[in-house]
């Protein structure tokens, strides 16, 4: 019952972050490293896009397919590693977005996401 709560909470927050890279584009913008955009070939907002899409993918699948949550969280589990370089690039540029306004904060924020991957993996055991 507890890894049951702790997915539809993942999910939960996965879609609404998700959302967020649509609606709130810019803000999400100052996390994208310069050499994201030469490797993807893509601009920044459309990294941004498609990382919240990736999201809201992620999160749908954590409720609507019971049967892949292994996979599923895993791939959740990579989302998380892949966008660590954005937390490091924000971190050491020193750009603040809305609740990461202070070296401090932006550093605690690297810690954060070993935790979301340790998350991922266990609460879709």
């Amino acid at each position: 019952m507890t890894r049951t709560i702790a997915r539809w909470i993942l999910a939960l927050a996965l879609g609404a972050v998700g959302v967020l890279h649509f609606t709130q584009t810019r803000g999400f913008r100052v996390v994208v490293p310069d050499w994201a955009t030469e490797a993807t070939r893509m601009d920044k907002d459309a990294i941004v896009i498609a990382s919240g899409a990736v999201e809201v993918a992620l999160a749908a699948g954590l409720i609507a397919l019971p049967r892949e949550r292994r996979r599923i969280g895993w791939a959740t589990a990579g989302l998380f590693a892949a966008v660590f370089p954005g937390n490091w690039h924000q971190w050491r540029t020193g750009r603040s977005t809305p609740g990461l306004d202070t070296d401090a904060r932006r550093f605690g924020r690297l810690f954060l996401q070993p935790a979301l991957i340790a998350w991922a993996l266990w609460a879709t055991r």
